[in-house]
């Protein structure tokens, strides 16, 4: 069975992350259901040459974020999980408090109450308090939080290697195949 994941790209800097989730899951013929909020249409153009209608045509289909009947906002809706990527504090903050304000959050939620994986890309630093027990919060309900931090013992040569390399620990959650990094001991 082919995987079906939820792609929400939300306004935090590094929106790169989510294209270039997108760019690899359309290469693995992995059905997307992108939410994209309205900072992070900005900060695609802000950040890179994508225009939105491009990263759009990555995905298998696309949802307006303010759309709460979206069939994805529902558990009756089948998927293998949620990313969020990049996931901005405010984000954060309504998954963690299950606020769901636009879609993004809401189909988070979802994936948290029917205990489907959700993988939190959370760009923020550093961290206060506030921020560190939002994430205690959102990890209790059932999150993973991987923030994408690069890790050097691959010899990493060009920011896409550092990206490539958080690629493929969503990639590993999700156990798609990927030849992405070295692992380690390689």
């Amino acid at each position: 069975m082919a995987k079906k994941i939820v792609v929400g790209i939300s306004g935090a800097s590094g929106v790169i992350y989510g294209v270039k989730l997108l760019s690899i899951l359309q290469e693995k013929n992995v059905e997307t259901h992108l939410i994209m909020s309205n900072s992070g249409e900005n900060n695609i153009k802000i950040e890179t040459d994508y225009h939105i209608d491009d990263v759009k045509q990555m995905a298998t289909h696309v949802y307006d974020h303010k759309n709460m009947a979206a069939k994805v906002a529902s558990g009756s809706f089948l998927t293998d999980g949620m990313v969020v990527v990049p996931c901005t504090v405010k984000t954060l903050s309504g998954i963690a408090n299950s606020y769901s304000e636009n879609l993004i959050v809401r189909a988070a939620d979802v994936a948290l109450k029917e205990k489907r994986k959700l993988v939190l890309v959370v760009r923020e630093t550093p961290l206060h308090k506030g921020h560190l027990k939002l994430l205690l919060k959102a990890a209790d309900n059932g999150a993973h939080i991987l923030p994408p931090v690069p890790s050097f013992y691959h010899y990493p040569k060009t920011i896409d290697d550092i990206i490539d390399q958080t690629m493929g620990k969503i990639l590993d959650y999700f156990a798609i195949e990927h030849n992405l990094f070295r692992r380690w001991g390689d």
